[in-house]
């Protein structure tokens, strides 16, 4: 069983290109939907390393916000419209990984899931069969997540923690 539909922010984006695990998306939601803010993000600089990949998964889903962005003050211009778009869509999920802007969309009530949850959810799924590389590949990477945090996910799927140095 899938989870409906996900309206996805920028960081996420990113850090599931980094480890080459945009698919995963599929396996999980049945839709996925990026705001337009979001998708001027992700395309701003086509010689990021992971461009085209991006640019193909996500040309066909993007959506314009219908009112307007009362919120662009309190977040970044793409979460802000992620959370606009997740109410206007009356989605099921919000994939977002920024702390602040989680917190907020998360006392408005919006339904939240960040990157490692995702990846957690997939593992449990059996859609992909280890955590630990792609933990280590975010590290390595530049993509920040608590290395306590990604022990913790570890240590529930019974898989061996990684140290500090990745």
């Amino acid at each position: 069983m899938r989870n409906g539909l996900v309206i996805v922010d920028s960081g996420p984006i990113f850090s599931l290109a980094v480890i080459n695990q945009l698919e995963v998306l599929n396996f999980i939601f049945d839709s996925i939907i990026i705001p337009f803010a979001v998708w001027e993000e992700i395309t701003r600089n086509k010689a990021t390393e992971h461009y085209e990949v991006i640019y193909s998964f996500f040309k066909e889903k993007t959506k314009q916000i219908t009112g307007f962005n009362e919120l662009s003050f309190l977040m970044d211009y793409g979460e802000s419209e992620s959370v606009i778009l997740y109410n206007e869509l009356q989605a099921d999920f919000l994939l977002i990984d920024d702390k602040k802007a989680r917190q907020f969309a998360e006392n408005l009530g919006i339904k939240c899931i960040g990157t490692i949850g995702l990846l957690s959810v997939a593992k449990e799924k059996k859609i992909i069969s280890e955590l630990r590389p792609l933990f280590k590949a975010f590290l390595q990477n530049k993509r920040y997540y608590s290395i306590k945090l990604l022990n913790i996910i570890l240590e529930n799927h019974n898989e061996k923690r990684i140290s500090y140095k990745a």
